[in-house]
């Protein structure tokens, strides 16, 4: 079982991406934070809860997406999680910087929840099925 951690502020795309992973077969444990600063309280409180997987939003209050990812990589404990962006952002400094500060893949968020269990599919299939993840502790 692959722990998968959603960050992601708005209520309604996290209700879609859930439903999306629902749809598809999506058999991981998923956790929701609302924004970076709860990532970082959920990521720092036990190594047993830590995901093995990241999914990441970049327009987040208090914390954005790339400060979030910022300090995700340069944790020595979280640097090897694998954190894809999943944003509405298809502006190309927000994909430069993403990639500049590791993340794993940038996907532009859907406009269909059709697109939408699509992308979930292909992620679940690569990253989730197929890719060998570093396992936590």
């Amino acid at each position: 079982m692959i722990h998968v951690l959603l960050i992601e502020d708005d209520e309604g795309d996290a209700f879609l991406l859930k439903e999306a992973m629902d749809k598809t077969q999506f058999k991981n444990t998923l956790h929701h934070c609302c924004d970076g600063i709860e990532a970082q309280d959920f990521l720092q409180d036990d190594e047993s809860s830590r995901p093995d997987f990241i999914l990441l939003d970049l327009n987040m209050p208090r914390m954005d997406g790339h400060e979030t990812l910022k300090w995700i990589k340069a944790n020595d404990d979280l640097k090897d999680i694998p954190v894809g962006i999943l944003t509405t952002s298809s502006a190309e400094e927000d994909i430069r910087q993403a990639y500049k500060n590791y993340a794993s893949y940038y996907i532009t968020k859907p406009t269909t929840f059709e697109d939408l269990q699509a992308v979930i599919n292909v992620i679940d299939e690569f990253w989730l099925r197929t890719v060998k993840l570093p396992r936590r502790s």
